[in-house]
């Protein structure tokens, strides 16, 4: 069966294909998350059928649970002589740099990771500013001025986002605390919300009234706990602000939707290029959310200060430190 719906799904991109003589072949591989994780895989998906609707150009898109089956699945679209495949994911980097030397007339393109080669695009976000918006917010909204973090995996990226979030809460409130706990060290700890959830049960008990959650499918146990408890929380990657309406502060959201809509458009134009693509507040790259459903947590006077940081951040009046460049974090 499984069959059967690649053939239809291969079938349907060709006849697309014909109907555009000049349509580029376009292919995106999810990560261990799945495109439906309500946070980082369905921010690239949501771009790419944004991409499809606007332009009538298909894509092929497949999923790798592994490293390993990563540069499987990129191997195997590769060698359909598509024109650009994207993968989503920093795990999937050193597969992509090894596929992509095999087939150098195909573009790679890899989100949120670093890899080598002359046809290879590596587009990274700057996650601290984004980070450090919500930090202002979540200590303006903190009543015992005790704030939590609980991350995914514990790698770099996470703490990025962890310091940048500590360092716009000092700068707001000096003197609040920063409760920071990591669901684990391997990939399986983007997919326990049972162990997100735990820790940000234990984290409310000490005291911390605002959680920001940055672990994937293990963030939305995190998430739930702060509705339980009556807490408030903050969304990553995609805005989760919907799923408990009244009880998200914001979220801290990244364009990876924005990211893969712009490498397909540019492969459509023939103006793409490899290299390494930065994308920060003044890029759209990152943002925090107002909208229906956080508009009743979030006053004005929190609303203009966040705003004012955000142009004094884009402006360069404030520079947020990158986890990732110094090794260590300020606060």
């Amino acid at each position: 069966m499984k069959m059967k719906h690649l053939c239809m799904t291969i079938a349907a991109f060709c006849v697309a294909g014909t109907a555009a003589a000049a349509a580029p072949k376009l292919g995106i591989v999810y990560d261990a998350g799945g495109k439906f994780d309500k946070s980082f895989n369905q921010s690239a998906y949501v771009g790419a059928e944004r991409f499809k609707k606007e332009t009538g150009i298909g894509y092929l898109e497949a999923q790798a649970n592994s490293d390993t089956q990563s540069e499987q699945v990129l191997r195997g679209l590769a060698r359909k002589k598509l024109d650009l495949i994207v993968a989503v994911g920093f795990s999937q980097s050193q597969s992509v740099q090894k596929v992509a030397k095999e087939f150098p007339s195909v573009h790679f393109v890899v989100i949120d990771g670093i890899a080598q080669g002359n046809n290879v695009n590596s587009v990274l976000f700057k996650e601290q500013e984004g980070s450090y918006l919500v930090g202002v917010a979540a200590a303006m909204a903190s009543k015992t001025n005790k704030l939590g973090f609980i991350g995914g995996m514990d790698i770099p990226l996470i703490r990025a986002f962890a310091c940048g979030y500590g360092q716009g809460a000092k700068a707001t409130k000096p003197k609040v605390e920063i409760l920071q706990n990591m669901v684990g060290t391997t990939s399986a700890a983007w997919n326990d919300p049972a162990k997100g959830g735990e820790l940000a049960r234990a984290q409310f008990e000490r005291g911390a009234d605002v959680i920001f959650a940055v672990a994937g499918g293990s963030g939305m146990g995190a998430l739930q706990q702060a509705k339980e408890k009556g807490k408030l929380a903050i969304g990553v990657d995609s805005n989760q602000n919907y799923l408990h309406p009244g009880s998200m502060l914001t979220s801290m959201v990244k364009h990876v939707d924005n990211a893969v809509y712009t490498e397909f458009t540019e492969v459509k134009n023939g103006t793409w290029k490899p290299g390494v693509t930065y994308l920060g507040l003044k890029e759209g790259g990152v943002d925090w959310v107002v909208d229906k459903d956080n508009r009743a947590v979030v006053s004005p006077a929190m609303e203009k200060k966040v705003n004012e940081i955000k142009a004094d951040i884009i402006s360069g009046k404030i520079k947020v430190i990158d986890y990732r460049a110094n090794s260590s974090c300020p606060v």
